[in-house]
C-alpha cells in the first residue's frame, strides 16, 4: 500500500511517500523559519497561508521524484491534530480533497504519534513496548507504548514544554527562532559549572516536568550580569546557555530513567524537535548504558515537523482498515490516549 504523507500543523509544509513493501519512497519539506523569524515565533495567520501556497507544489515534486503519478497513490494521511487550526485545515482539506477526487481512502493523524512513531523508519528501530519521550514544539511527555495506539501518559509538563523554554531563553540572549539549535550551538562555548541551575522537580516523586520557573531563573541570571545595552557579555552569554542546557538535560534524562525503572523496561524512545539536541543524545545514552538499556531516535531531519512519519503511521491505520469519513475536522487539542489501537499494522521499519 502507497501511502501519502501531509503534515501542515505548525511552521513546516511536509509531505512523503511511504509503501508498505519497499518503505520511504521519498519526501520533501519546505520550512517557514525564515517568515517567522522577523516575529520571533510562528504568525498562525502567515502560517496558514504559506502552507496554502506551498502545499500542491510539493506535492507535484515529490511524485515527480519517486516517478510516480497520484493515480498511484493508496491512500492519503494528513495531520489532523495536535496543532494550529488553519495550519491543519490546509492540510485537512488538501488530503480530503485529493483522496475524494482519487477515489481512495484518507486519516487524519495524531501529530505526536507521528513523532512517536518516527524512529520506526530507521533500520535499526525500537521493538514495543517502549518508552517514548515528546519533546515537540509545546509537548514534552513521558509515554508508555505497548503498540500502535496503545499509549499511556506517564507524565507531562506542568507549565512550559523544554521546546518552548529553549525558544524563550534563546530570546532572552537575542537568538534568533527557534531557538533550540541557537542555545545548544552556543552552548558549546560556554564554561560548564560557572553558573549552576535548578533541576526542577527532579527532587520529588513522579514524572511531570515544569521549565517556567527554570526560565525564570535564567531571567534573572540575565538580568543580573546584563551591561549597558541590556544583555552580558558574549562569554556570559554562552555560560548562561550551557548552564541552561544542562539544567534541561539534567531534568529529561532523570526522569526518563526514573520512567524505565518504574515500568520496568529496556527501550526508552526520543523524539520530536529536542530529540536532535546532541547533548541529550550524548547524555541519554550515558545514562542508559549504565542500567542497560537502549535509546532510539529519529534522524536529524525526522525528528522535526516531518511528512514521513505521518505517512508511516497512516500506513499503520490504514492497512488496520481505519479510514475517516467525508467529513473535515481538525482537532487542535487531541489527548494521545484516546487514539484507537491498531493490529500489526505494515510492520516494515526500512
Amino acid at each position: 500500500m502507497r501511502i501519502l504523507g501531509i503534515e501542515t500543523s505548525c511552521d513546516e509544509t511536509g509531505v512523503a511517500l511511504y509503501d508498505s513493501e519497499e518503505g520511504l519512497l521519498g519526501h520533501k519539506l519546505y520550512s517557514q523559519i525564515a517568515l517567522h523569524s522577523e516575529y520571533g515565533g510562528v504568525v498562525p495567520e502567515l502560517a496558514s497561508r504559506d502552507h496554502v501556497r506551498k502545499l500542491l507544489p510539493l506535492v507535484d515534486e515529490l511524485l515527480a521524484d519517486c516517478q510516480l503519478n497520484k493515480k498511484q497513490i493508496d491512500g492519503i494521511a494528513y495531520t489532523k491534530g495536535p496543532g494550529l487550526v488553519g495550519a491543519l485545515m490546509v492540510g485537512a482539506c488538501t488530503g480530503r480533497a485529493l483522496a475524494l477526487a482519487l477515489d481512495i481512502p484518507a486519516i487524519g493523524i495524531h501529530h505526536m504519534e507521528g513523532h512517536l512513531l518516527a524512529p520506526m523508519l530507521e533500520a535499526q528501530s525500537p521493538a514495543f513496548p517502549f518508552i517514548a519521550l515528546l519533546v515537540s514544539g509545546g509537548h514534552t511527555q513521558l509515554v508508555r507504548v505497548d503498540g500502535v495506539g496503545e499509549y499511556r501518559l506517564l507524565g507531562e509538563s506542568l507549565d512550559d514544554a523544554a521546546g518552548e523554554a529553549f525558544d524563550k531563553v534563546a530570546k532572552m540572549l537575542d537568538l534568533d527562532y527557534p531557538g533550540g539549535p541557537h542555545i545548544a550551538t552556543l552552548a558549546e562555548k560556554g564554561e560548564q559549572g560557572r553558573f549552576t541551575f535548578p533541576r526542577p522537580m527532579v527532587d520529588r516523586p513522579g514524572l511531570d516536568f515544569s521549565f517556567s520557573g527554570l526560565k525564570t531563573f535564567t531571567l534573572n541570571t540575565v538580568v543580573k550580569h546584563a551591561l549597558d545595552d541590556g544583555l552580558p557579555d558574549h562569554q556570559v552569554c554562552a555560560d548562561i546557555a550551557c548552564a541552561f542546557q544542562e539544567a534541561v538535560v539534567d531534568t529529561l534524562v532523570i526522569k526518563c530513567r526514573r520512567a524505565l525503572e518504574q515500568e520496568r523496561m529496556k527501550t526508552l524512545v526520543i523524539a520530536g524537535g529536542v530529540s536532535a539536541n546532541t547533548r541529550l543524545r550524548e547524555r541519554l545514552e550515558q545514562a542508559l548504558t549504565k542500567i542497560q538499556a537502549g535509546v532510539f531516535y529519529a534522524r536529524h531531519e525526522f525528528c522535526t515537523d516531518n511528512g514521513a512519519m505521518i505517512a508511516y503511521a497512516g500506513c499503520q491505520r490504514l492497512l488496520a482498515q481505519q479510514n475517516d469519513s467525508l467529513a473535515v475536522r481538525v482537532t487542535p487539542r487531541w489527548n494521545l490516549e484516546d487514539l484507537e489501537p491498531v493490529g500489526n499494522g505494515c510492520n516494515k521499519n526500512t
